[in-house]
């Protein structure tokens, strides 16, 4: 049994720096986040990626408790983005002939393309969260890609209505998300950036789509929300487009960012029923913030939001960060809640 969490327990969003020996990170950093299969990236021969992306694993893992959070994630260091590799394991996808699909810079990307109904074929990431399970005994975190993104990121060839679709996606994540409780995870975290990137289909269809796909769980769920990595997307807007609509979200948890963009908490009084995941790490900027700057952060958002409710995160995920900096970052995190924890307690 996990260890039980203090009050302002940190976790990351979801992603650590992956280790340069398992992949090619200028690469990595040269393009945005794939959306089909980019085997590419990886320094390791096939034959030998299972066992150097178990290792990766490892080190974040013991990064992690190093650092002192509370939340373990597996740092997703088998994934080339966080969501290529569910997307791309379903049923209904041609992936040897991808598609394309504007970004949310508005860039075509190649995309999985849909030419039948989505299904999910089989467990995609249990294993994962097995490995997890057994290396920490701290509460662990897992991460799925949501519907609506998905359904945003691929080329519909199939589908006469793009909701049917991505409900389609949704009854998959659905199905993931059981066997991801039933594997041990404490807490499964749902990937939805696109919901802020396309705000009017988000509240057309998409809404609904990630409610189906938290239909009938009862472990604790969590969505992230967000204006895309740092290292990629620079330009931050002053609020977000899509949030107060997550009172309608069966979700727990609602992950947003806060620190680059230093968005005005206020707007998560419109969130009253939620945990509030707080990104309080700047992710545009290699400098690693003092305890003190992240004590900062989360204050500002304790006027709005019962502390009771708040867990500390970064922005996003620390992904395209080198290791160091990464780390830095994260036990900063750690040391700045808990100079707030001393404060309330």
């Amino acid at each position: 049994m996990a260890r039980p969490l203090p009050l302002l327990p940190t976790s990351l969003v979801g992603s650590y720096a992956q280790p340069e020996w398992l992949i090619d990170r200028a690469k990595l950093a040269g393009r945005f986040p794939p959306r089909v299969r980019a085997t590419e990236l990886w320094r390791v021969a096939p034959e030998h990626l299972e066992e150097a992306q178990n290792d990766a694993t490892l080190l974040a893992i013991r990064d992690q408790e190093r650092a002192g959070l509370d939340i373990i994630t597996d740092g997703e260091m088998r994934r080339e983005s966080y969501s290529n590799r569910f997307a791309t394991a379903l049923d209904g996808v041609d992936i040897d002939n991808p598609g394309s699909a504007l970004d949310r810079s508005g860039h075509p990307n190649p995309v999985p393309r849909v030419v039948g109904r989505i299904s999910r074929r089989h467990a995609v990431e249990v294993g994962d969260v097995t490995f997890l399970r057994a290396n920490t005994d701290r509460t662990i975190k897992i991460t799925v890609p949501g519907p609506f993104t998905m359904s945003q990121q691929a080329q519909n060839d199939f589908y006469d209505d793009p909701a049917e679709m991505a409900l389609d996606y949704a009854a998959a994540v659905n199905e993931e998300i059981r066997d991801l409780f039933a594997a041990g995870a404490d807490i499964v975290q749902i990937d939805e950036p696109y919901m802020q990137a396309r705000p009017e289909p988000a509240r057309q269809y998409g809404l609904a789509a990630l409610n189906r796909a938290l239909e009938g769980i009862e472990g604790e769920t969590a969505v992230h929300i967000c204006f895309g990595y740092a290292a990629i997307i620079h330009h931050r807007p002053e609020g977000y487009s899509f949030l107060p609509e997550f009172s309608g979200c069966s979700c727990k948890a609602v992950s947003i960012e806060t620190a680059q963009s230093n968005l005005d908490t206020s707007v998560l009084k419109t969130l009253p029923d939620k945990k509030i995941i707080l990104g309080v790490l700047d992710l545009s900027t290699h400098e690693i913030e003092t305890a003190e700057t992240v004590a900062a952060r989360i204050r500002r958002a304790l006027p709005n939001v019962d502390a009771a409710r708040i867990v500390i995160a970064p922005d996003c995920g620390l992904k395209y960060l080198p290791r160091e900096v990464a780390f830095g970052k994260m036990k900063a995190m750690a040391d700045g809640a808990a100079i707030v924890r001393r404060e309330l307690q």
